[in-house]
Parts: C-alpha cells; structure tokens; sequence
C-alpha cells in the first residue's frame, strides 16, 4: 500500500485543488532564502526541451547551477528528432545569463549525455531522470513496440543515463539522482498499463540505488508530479490544467538536487503548490498457522484474511532487512507455539482518540493544546497510554486463564494499582503495538491479586513507553500462592507535612458515561445492575479517570501543563469515587519528584495514593 504523509495522506493533488486546500497544504515564504548549494554544481536534465524539465533546468541555471539541457526533440509518442527544442531553453538560460549547452542524444545511449556534461563542465553532480514518452492503449492492445518503446525511454533510459553518471558520483563522494514517476504507476491508470509499469520500476530502481550510493554521498530520490505538460494536455480537466504550472514543482526538485536536503529513497508527490511523500507499507497481517511444522490451509487463510487484508495499523518498513527481521520474528513466535499468557494488539491512535481522553478526563478549554490537534505544542496526557494495554487486557482472557481454578466475573474486578513511565513521546497519530505479558499472580486470601506487564512500541519498533496494570479479583483468593511478588513495582508514601500544593476539580455526573468511549467499556462504571453485583449503590467512576484528573494537576502546578516533562508514576487506588464528586489532589515537592494524593472532597476519602516522578526540560519544573 502506497501512503502519503499526514493530513493530505487520502487526498490526490486535484482532490486538494477540489477543496480549495492548497493555500492549507502549502508554507509560505517565511524563513530567509536558501543558501545556494547548487551554485556551480553540474546538473543533466533529460526531456529538458518542454513542461517540467525546462522549469528544472531554468530554476537551477537561475541559482548558479551549470545545465546540459538534453532533449531529443520527439513528439509525445516518441516519433521525430529535432534540436529545436533544447535550444530554446539554453538560448533563455544564456539570455539570463546563466550557463548551459544543449544535448540531442536519447537517453538510451546515456553515456553520451555524461559526456556532453564532462566534456563540457569537467563533472557531473545532478541528473534528473525526466524524460518521457507516452503511447497509451487499453492492455488488450498494447503490441510489443508499445510496450518496448515505453520502457527503453523511461525506465531504461534512466538506467543507462544514471549508469553512466554513477561512476563520477561515486569518484567525487558526491551525487543526486531525481527519478520520475507518476500516480500512474503508483496508483494505476486506465490505458497506461505499460506507462505505470515502467513508472514503478523507477520507484524500485531508487529504492535500490539509494542503499547502494548512501556510503558514497549519492542520493537517490522520486519525485512524482503532476503537471501541464504535452503528456498531460489532453488527458486532465480544463478547468485545472492551467493551474498545474510545472514552476510550483520544479523548486521541490531543486530541494531534491540540493546538497543541504538528506532524504535518500524518499517518493515526493507535487502538483499545483502542493508536496507530500509517500511510501510503501505493509499490515500487520496474521500468522496462518499455530507453530513450525504445520500445514497451511486455504480455510486457514480464509479465516484469518480480514486481519491479513486489514490496513489499519500498516507500518512502513524502512528496508529488506527490517522485514527480513519481521519475517524472523513470527518465525520465533511460530516456534513453540502460542503463549497463553502473552498477548499483542496493534492500535491505530488518532488525534480524535487523544482529544477525546483529554475531554474525558474534565481538560479546560484554556489547555488548549491538548484538546486542538493544530496547535504547535499538541500531545497527549500521559494517562492516555495505559488505556491502551487496558483494552488489550479487556479484550483477551489471559488474566482469567492467570487465576486458577476460578470463573472470574468483571463485576468482582477491581483496579488495584498502576505503574505507567514514558520513554518517548508516542505519536497522537499512528500505529502502537502493546505486548502485554501476565508477570506474577498472588494469592491474598479476600482475592486475587494479577500483574500484568504493557511494553508500548511505536511504528519502527521502538519501545516508547511501559506500565504495569495491577488488578484485585474479589473472592478469589485461597489457591495456595504466594502474597507478595519481586515483580511488582511499589507505591511511594506521601511526606508527613502539609501540602505544598492543592487544586480541587468537581467531576460531572456523566464522567464515567464520557470515560468509558476512551476504550474502558466495563459495565460496573455504567450499569447500576451491574454495579450492585460488585457491592456498589451505584457505578463508581472509573480509578484511571480520577488518575486523569490528578495527573493533569500535577502537570499544571509543577509543569506548567506540558505532558512532555512527564516521566513515571505509581498510583495506588484505595477507594470508589462517583460521578459528581469532587477531587482533591494535594502535591507535595521534593526534588524532580512531586508526590500526590487525591481525595474526594464529599467522603474525605483517600481515592489514589501516589507519586508522580517529572523530569525537568530547561526551566519546567517550577
């Protein structure tokens, strides 16, 4: 699947121009114009004689490079041979005073374009793959000169041309390569069956050249625009044409050429003012089979296909040797089979899910930049990533399979205590896999007591965050295990003194109502029938939306409500609150170490005994 970045990610370049988005989808010139790196470089544009290669080589003629403007002169067809049209654009490069020669060679004989460029300037620093052809026809009628012709000028004339310049670029410890594709080739295109294919074979080409140039400072990158040109006129809306100016592309190519740019292997989509990149991923897909040695049947991938064929947790993968490793991965989790007190769940966070936890757990419209996902600082409440491992728990069975002997019901289920330390900032948008592990159960006599370990990965496999979810199983106890567990981390107790701080919040009676949509779907917060089997008169909220209310707290009076100078926490939950009573969260300061504890005003009763451990960034903590 090929994905683009961020918020245009769905959207086509004409879909942006549809929605009157390109103003939205493109930065102005606010900083200070760039250094000019290309100055005295030596750049080779092919299919320079027209459309988006003339406006490459006029823009880096204008910033100090030297250009061999290369055409054949064809028409869109790949017929006819004219020198016409590559004079034109040296003769305007040179009334500009700028520098350039002309160059009528195909790009299959590629080493005769080098050696205008050698012969001519001594070197050779920037090529840029343009030059095209078009012969389109449905895929039943595409004869064999079709195809052949295609393909010679795109993908083996680009790999004729870059051949013959790979030999200076690698001499000189220095090199950039611009393929062009198209949405034809990564999308597909009625008629272009042979035009799309040779397109994709560029991206694999770059892919390729990208690894093997990296060592030798030579870049290799796509670029995939969308523009008026002759291959174009007859093929795209009127009403849009006009706009699709090749010079609003050609300064992303130039950025691509640029000595200070160090994208390597990257795909960049342009059109009409508009870039965004793309790339390929893949699902997390399903293993087919229980452990090594068993056979594959088609009812077995039947089966499993919606999760072989689900996108939504799709991860990029920056190289063969990173899916190689995959590959290796399920290959050990096939192994020795299925662990039953192992789980691992993927989920696709959003922005609206972050929003949502943060309204959920009585956020101010004032912490304006956890509750608007354009703001600058935006981020998530640290809270926000244990719900993650919970749902994950809720969803499985492996703490109920943890307890022995026992048929468990949510209704006697309790949250006992929450461990939670942020190693990175996860992203608020993107996929984050949780590993959740059952670490010890104990036995104390009113009940059961499981431990569970979350590790929290993000997309490249780098583990951001850990918690430990303890939960109490009234009258499951007496099965003959240990009470105590060297797994479990403790709770600090709060100093003997006065707070130094204390803010007070009254929840509204539809908290846990609003709550339970942040993925804590437990009926005894919900149903009062249900409630009353666990022994209470009505829902209590929920421990994890009380911690929400007096993290945020603690991050407003010691951290000036930045999530990001978050470090770890341990909370105990000791008693019930409901929906409408009021928090108290009392801070005490020592160190980088705020220590908190949260009552409820109505009952006096201690409801989270705690400490909360901040790392100072700068001047954060106060």
């Amino acid at each position: 699947m090929l994905t683009a970045d961020r918020a245009y990610h769905n959207r086509s370049p004409l879909d942006c121009m549809r929605a009157g988005a390109i103003g939205a989808a493109v930065r102005g010139s606010e900083g200070k114009e760039i250094r000019s790196t290309v100055q005295g470089r030596v750049a080779v544009v092919t299919g320079a004689g027209a459309g988006l290669g003339r406006a490459y080589a006029l823009l880096l003629a204008e910033r100090g490079a030297k250009v061999v403007v290369n055409d054949l002169g064809g028409a869109r067809d790949g017929g006819g041979k004219s020198s016409q049209a590559a004079d034109k654009v040296v003769q305007e490069i040179r009334s500009k005073n700028g520098t350039a020669v002309a160059d009528y060679n195909s790009v299959e004989d590629g080493h005769k374009i080098v050696e205008t460029a050698v012969s001519a300037f001594g070197r050779i620093d920037i090529l840029i793959n343009n030059a095209g052809i078009l012969r389109d026809k449905s895929f039943a009628r595409i004869s064999d000169q079709d195809w052949d012709l295609v393909h010679a000028v795109h993908l083996r004339g680009a790999f004729k041309t870059t051949q013959a310049a790979w030999p200076h670029f690698k001499k000189q410890g220095y090199g950039r390569i611009v393929m062009t594709a198209s949405n034809s080739g990564l999308l597909g295109n009625f008629g272009q069956a042979n035009y799309s294919a040779a397109k994709m074979g560029l991206v694999g080409l770059s892919n390729t050249l990208a690894i093997e140039g990296a060592k030798g400072n030579i870049h290799c990158n796509v670029i995939v625009p969308t523009a008026a040109s002759r291959l174009t006129e007859d093929i795209l809306p009127p009403e849009f044409f006009a706009e699709l100016k090749p010079e609003l592309i050609a300064p992303v190519v130039a950025w691509l050429c640029h000595e200070d740019n160090t994208d390597n292997g990257a795909i960049i989509e342009s059109a009409a003012g508009w870039a965004g990149k793309s790339y390929i991923v893949t699902s997390q897909g399903s293993v087919l089979r229980k452990r090594i040695g068993d056979a594959v049947s088609i009812e077995d991938v039947r089966d499993r296909w919606t999760d072989v064929t689900d996108m939504s947790t799709a991860k990029y993968r920056e190289s063969i040797q990173e899916a190689s490793g995959e590959l290796l991965n399920v290959l050990e989790a096939v192994r020795d089979g299925p662990k039953e007190d192992e789980i691992s769940k993927t989920f696709q966070i959003t922005d609206k899910d972050v929003i949502l936890y943060a309204l959920a757990v009585g956020t101010p419209i004032s912490d304006l930049h956890l509750l608007y996902e354009s703001h600058e600082n935006f981020c998530a409440l640290p809270a926000f990533w244990i719900n993650t491992g919970l749902v994950a728990l809720m969803e499985s069975d492996i703490i109920v399979k943890a307890i022995p002997g026992e048929d468990i019901s949510l209704a006697n289920l309790l949250h006992g205590e929450q461990y939670l330390e942020i190693f990175e900032q996860p992203a608020t948008n993107g996929p984050l896999e949780v590993r959740c592990k059952v670490a010890d159960v104990l036995d104390k006599g009113s009940g059961a007591v499981v431990i569970v370990d979350v590790e929290s990965y993000d997309q490249n496999g780098t583990k951001v965050a850990f918690s430990q979810i303890t939960s109490f199983f009234v009258g499951a106890g007496n099965f003959g295990g240990r009470r105590t567990s060297p797994r479990a981390i403790n709770a600090v107790e709060v100093p003997k003194r006065k707070p130094d701080a204390t803010i007070r919040q009254m929840t509204n009676p539809q908290q846990a109502a609003v709550y339970r949509l942040t993925g804590d779907l437990n009926p005894l917060h919900i149903d009062p029938d249900f409630a009353a089997i666990g022994g209470f008169a009505k829902p209590p909220l929920h421990g994890l939306c009380s911690l929400g209310f007096a993290v945020r707290h603690v991050l407003r009076q010691y951290a000036n409500s930045d999530p990001r100078l978050f470090k770890a926490l341990k909370v105990r939950f000791t008693k019930p609150v409901f929906p409408g009573e009021t928090l108290q969260t009392d801070m005490w300061q020592e160190g980088s170490r705020i220590h908190f504890q949260t009552k409820c005003v109505e009952s006096n009763n201690v409801v989270i005994g705690s400490n909360c451990n901040l790392v100072s960034v700068e001047n954060g903590i106060s």
